[in-house]
């Protein structure tokens, strides 16, 4: 299949048109990738496809924190703090995108309802928020890394 200028003018159209912020494409001669997270829509062509596709956090629903695991992990949460923990099974990534900068780190203040990461289950790619105000004390996981589900990710310090 070639990959026109017709065609790219024509996704980014339907991108535009839509409520979605990022549009991926992949087919086995090429991938195309469309973001208009900034004020225009942005382009980026890549052949042949890599291995691993590009995180697209808009592609799955925003999955809010338990409000109790069914089954407690043993991890201890140190007096004084507050644990953010996955509330399910996946990958753990940082970053909206391979590249990009991590949605917070050690040290920032964070907001309820704040995206802290995404965790990827079956390829959806789903938005953990905090869901307190507070700083971040400890990043437990390591990016990139498999997650349990009640694993804690986060330890933050209540505003």
């Amino acid at each position: 299949m070639k990959l026109g200028t017709d065609l790219i003018k024509e996704l980014m159209s339907l991108l535009e048109a839509s409520g979605l912020t990022e549009m991926e494409i992949e087919t086995k001669d090429f991938r195309v990738y469309l973001s208009k997270a900034k004020p225009q829509a942005t382009t980026q062509f890549i052949a042949p496809p890599t291995a691993a596709p590009a995180l697209t956090p808009a592609a799955g629903p925003k999955v809010e924190p338990a409000e109790k695991p069914v089954s407690e992990p043993a991890e201890e949460v140190p007096p004084g703090l507050h644990a953010i923990r996955s509330p399910i099974v996946g990958t753990f990534y940082r970053a909206p995108a391979p590249g990009a900068e991590p949605f917070t780190d050690v040290g920032k203040k964070v907001r309820k309802g704040q995206t802290l990461c995404i965790v990827e289950a079956m390829k959806v790619m789903n938005e953990i928020e905090s869901d307190v105000d507070g700083e971040v004390v400890k990043i437990l996981v390591e990016n990139a890394q498999p997650v349990e589900y009640g694993q804690i990710l986060f330890l933050l310090k209540p505003d």
